[in-house]
């Protein structure tokens, strides 16, 4: 194999990695197709150069191409986010404080038999209070008024079900 050869064989390496990166900018830029066309050329392309030198070589670009091709995808992919560019459009993990999100069903089975104050009308659903805890509630029988003190008789995901404590 002669030494120009080689440079041209770089090239086609080359022209794959091309298209894998115009593939990427097909997803930030409107270009109405235009880049996967270009992107489309530079494959066809290098497979062509492949192909120039003998078949068994043009083969191993066609090997090349479908393994170069995603491989830049997948680098392009784990390094994006974290880039300036990247952190400003993607979305980040939600920024959660303690006792700001639903508790899990875990937690809210630890609430069974547990007593608390209603917070607003349940109509069947309303809030209440388990000392200190708001928690969103289903009244098991129409409509509790608030300030009456309720027991949990029974959670489902994450819905309590409670009932009216009677005065004595």
């Amino acid at each position: 194999m002669d030494f120009m050869m080689v440079l041209w064989l770089i090239f086609a390496l080359f022209l794959f990695v091309a298209c894998a990166i115009l593939l990427v900018l097909e997803i930030f830029v409107p270009s109405f197709g235009l880049l996967t066309v270009f992107s489309l050329a530079c494959v066809a392309a290098g497979i062509a150069v492949f192909f120039k030198y003998d078949a068994i070589t043009g083969w191993i670009g066609v090997a090349a191409a479908v393994s170069i091709i995603p491989i830049v995808w997948i680098i392009t992919y784990r390094i994006f986010p974290k880039t300036p560019f990247g952190k400003h459009v993607t979305l980040g993990k939600p920024n959660r404080e303690k006792g700001d999100a639903i508790p899990d069903t875990r937690e809210l089975e630890e609430m069974l038999g547990r007593q608390g104050v209603v917070l607003t009308p349940l109509r069947p659903v309303g809030m209440c209070d388990f000392n200190g805890k708001r928690l969103e509630c289903v009244a098991e029988t129409g409509y509790i008024d608030k300030e009456n003190k309720i027991r949990v008789i029974h959670v489902e995901g994450t819905q309590l079900t409670v009932r009216l404590i009677e005065n004595d």
